[in-house]
């Protein structure tokens, strides 16, 4: 679906008490993540000739783009009032998804913030017309580790001895390269890619108001533009800033 046109202002949505309810949205989404991959391993026996095996893993990979959106919150505070409780559920759905790190996350994100689209700014590819994948490779080396990929193949090793190894490479590592992919594409490229107007604050795009697509595409961070502008607005009310426009 193509960006709308880039934009200069947007309607402000006031920062309500978060309560309860980004510490549930966090812990369901883990709960789901946790829970439907436990069932693919454990007692699901695929048939590759029909359309289930991969439509389940389309909704793995979903849920893993929802274990690094709920990271992100933490990382801007927006999962619990409890900056304690807030860190540690960010720490923990980063971990999840493929041993990403918290600590390490949270100064690049915030310095693509304060730097965007600038040579400061982590997830940055200089260039009118910049190549998808070189970016793309440019943005894995930036955020993937050699631990990282230690671990998973360690991990692996470990879950091929209990579960058929195809499952794992199904259900638990093919969905965090592709979610790794959609958030790139849904989160950086599209919204920061090519030239930005000088009136354009923030250096972003987002996506036409169409709240059923920003979600399944990346828990509506097409809002992209919206999240910039309001970084105090957890995931599950980013769609207010587009439907408030």
């Amino acid at each position: 679906m193509p960006l709308a046109q880039p934009l200069t202002t947007v309607a402000k949505v006031r920062p309500r008490p978060l309560g309860h309810k980004g510490e549930a949205m966090a812990l369901l989404i883990m709960a789901c993540w946790a829970g439907l991959l436990t069932w693919l391993l454990a007692f699901y026996e695929p048939n590759w000739r029909t359309p289930w095996p991969y439509l389940l893993l389309l909704l793995q990979t979903h849920l893993y783009t929802g274990l690094f959106i709920t990271a992100h919150d933490a990382m801007h505070g927006v999962v619990s009032p409890n900056k304690r409780l807030n860190n540690f559920l960010g720490t923990v759905a980063a971990g999840l998804f493929a041993y990403n790190w918290f600590p390490r996350l949270l100064p690049r994100h915030h310095a693509h913030h304060r730097h965007v689209a600038t040579p400061y700014d982590p997830d940055f590819h200089d260039g009118a017309h910049p190549s998808f994948l070189l970016w793309l490779l440019r943005f894995a080396r930036n955020y993937i580790t050699v631990g990282q990929i230690l671990l998973m193949a360690v991990t692996f090793n470990v879950l091929k001895i209990f579960f058929p190894a195809a499952n794992v490479i199904a259900f638990w590592m093919l969905p965090s390269v592709l979610a790794t992919v959609q958030l790139f594409y849904f989160g950086t490229y599209l919204p920061h890619r090519g030239e930005h107007e000088e009136t354009n604050l923030h250096k972003s795009r987002s996506q036409g108001r169409q709240h059923v697509w920003a979600f399944l595409s990346c828990y509506f961070f097409g809002y992209h533009y919206e999240h910039h502008d309001q970084p105090y607005l957890p995931w599950w009310r980013l769609w207010q800033a587009k439907a408030s426009a």
